[in-house]
């Protein structure tokens, strides 16, 4: 059965070759779950994510690619601890959504798509206009006003439309909202073609790992879309029969802005009451997550769970990777100081193996990082 677009919500199923980022009742969708690949399905002689092509839900003739995926997994002391850190800004615009919007891109594309609009805080946007650029596509980015002005600059050099939005993140997406009846709105939240390219990063992992799953992989989490794209992968390689388990996930989140945390230690998969305030870790300050069901889920079916940290734990991680040569963003900074918490309750165990996701570069938030790892 060819796959199709489904609302997770009901079931019900739309054709993917219409243009499309929600159900007629304005939900979210996902696209309906592969079989997964076997190693031998693999196209060894591509070095990127498109190696893993076969995975995806359509075939995609002719990709567009600055070469995203294939980044380095590192293995470093942490304490008692030698987690292995999976370093995303080595895509090509400085982030893991280079992974998600390399797919969606080209998927879009291939229907007939030639102008994208998206409302994004920083890596979305710069990721999107880097993809788009190298596509030949049209792109308007809408972002909050107080977007670092590096991501900005970032956005601007690669050709797109930039309108900034006052107020807080979510006036972005709802001004792209109201945008999308001129323009496709191309959503790295919304379209889930994002999340079949993000699926990569468990495929990438298996592979890395000589075709096994580790036991816990850490993501920071804001919309969750690593996080979703390790759970779909793996989901995949095990009903595919090439792993017995699925690898632990765990979410981290500033304890500023923790809605994913706040629901799952609440034992419910709706939203819970949290109050909200500034955090570096601007990445993941999305106060409502689109897939907060999906991901609450994830987290439970892989037997994995949530760590919310203080703005001085993410800081004290900042520095600490800074010192092992590690420049990260506050955002991928949060799943570091995950590291601690989770062995110190006992969670992780130094005989397992951890797989940290840092998600984009310092180069991105530089002059604050420099002010922070001082």
């Amino acid at each position: 059965m060819p796959a199709s677009y489904i609302d997770p919500r009901n079931g019900q199923l739309y054709p993917l070759d219409q243009p499309r980022w929600c159900s007629e009742e304005r939900t979210p969708l996902l696209v309906t779950p592969g079989a997964g690949i076997s190693r031998d399905d693999i196209d060894s002689r591509t070095r990127s994510l498109w190696r893993y092509r076969a995975a995806l839900p359509v075939e995609i003739a002719n990709p567009i690619t600055l070469g995203e995926g294939c980044t380095p997994l590192v293995q470093q002391n942490w304490g008692e601890l030698r987690p292995l850190f999976k370093l995303e800004w080595f895509n090509p615009t400085g982030s893991f959504k280079d992974r998600g919007s390399a797919v969606m891109l080209s998927f879009l594309r291939q229907i007939g798509v030639s102008a994208i609009l998206e409302d994004s805080s920083g890596n979305g946007g710069s990721s999107m206009a880097g993809l788009g650029a190298a596509g030949g596509m049209r792109v308007k980015i809408l972002a909050p006003a107080s977007t670092s002005p590096a991501k900005i600059a970032q956005v601007r050099a690669y050709g797109a439309a930039v309108q900034l939005v006052e107020g807080p993140r979510e006036e972005s997406e709802a001004e792209a909202i109201r945008q999308s009846s001129q323009t496709f709105y191309a959503s790295h939240n919304w379209q889930p073609f994002f999340l079949e390219g993000t699926k990569s990063l468990a495929y990438e992992i298996w592979e890395d790992l000589g075709f096994r799953a580790p036991d816990n992989i850490i993501v920071p989490v804001g919309a969750g879309s690593s996080l979703l794209g390790c759970a779909f992968g793996f989901r995949e390689l095990k009903k595919a029969g090439q792993i017995a388990k699925l690898p632990r996930l765990f979410a981290a989140q500033p304890l500023n802005c923790s809605p994913v945390d706040a629901s799952f230690q609440a034992g419910v998969d709706t939203p819970v009451a949290r109050e909200v305030s500034k955090t570096i870790a601007e990445g993941t300050a999305i106060k409502h997550p689109l897939r907060l069901r999906e991901i609450i889920a994830a987290l439970r079916e892989s037997g994995g769970g949530t760590i919310a940290l203080t703005e001085a734990e993410i800081v004290a991680a900042l520095r600490r990777l800074a010192r092992q040569g590690l420049f990260t963003e506050p955002t991928s900074a949060s799943a570091a100081a995950a590291l601690d918490k989770l062995a110190a309750a006992g969670a992780i165990k130094a005989n397992e193996t951890t797989v940290v996701i840092l998600t984009g570069t310092g180069l991105k938030a530089a002059t604050t990082v420099a002010d922070l790892v001082q």
